[in-house]
């Protein structure tokens, strides 16, 4: 009997999940711009895949102790996985691949960014002389990411520093 039970519990969240329906990129952008404009912050929307390191490292960049709290309290964060390997296609979010394209970023490589304004007007994004900054890990590459937060957030120096400090970890040379 307690196997039926865990087996009927299983089998209903089974169903409730799989009923689900996918979110599209311009439901998700539509949701993020709205809670962008009632928390008066920006989105930041990342590109990326499961199997990108580069994109990994982004991740655990913006999520380290030392800076989530920057990123969070300026920055409604979005994440759209695409140019997944084909047995990972169900990774993919639905259009992101086509928002990229609109971005002209679809050549550009893994990670890729922008940041919007509550509208979702691009602000900014990863380019940086029509080269993709990806993660941002060489101490240029730094400056110019920082460059990007200091004009799309009110982050002081305080945080622009935390920020600077933990992503010139990424750099292969340390």
């Amino acid at each position: 009997m307690k196997n039926l039970l865990v087996i009927t519990v299983a089998v209903l969240f089974g169903l409730n999940s799989y009923g689900q329906e996918t979110k599209t990129t311009e439901q998700i952008l539509k949701a993020a711009c709205e809670k962008a404009g009632k928390e008066n912050k920006n989105v930041f929307v990342k590109f990326r895949a499961s199997w990108c390191g580069w994109c990994k490292k982004m991740d655990a960049s913006m999520n380290d102790a030392s800076t989530k709290k920057y990123f969070d309290d300026n920055y409604v964060t979005v994440n759209f996985t695409v140019q997944e390997n084909p047995s990972n296609k169900m990774l993919e979010t639905p259009g992101a691949f086509s928002y990229m394209q609109t971005l002209k970023a679809d050549a550009a490589g893994l990670p890729f960014f922008v940041i919007l304004d509550k509208k979702g007007k691009v602000l900014g994004d990863s380019f940086v002389n029509n080269q993709n900054l990806g993660c941002p890990a060489a101490p240029d590459e730094v400056v110019s990411f920082i460059s990007l937060i200091k004009n799309t957030s009110p982050i002081n120096t305080t945080g622009l520093d935390a920020i600077s400090t933990r992503f010139k970890l990424n750099s292969p040379q340390r």
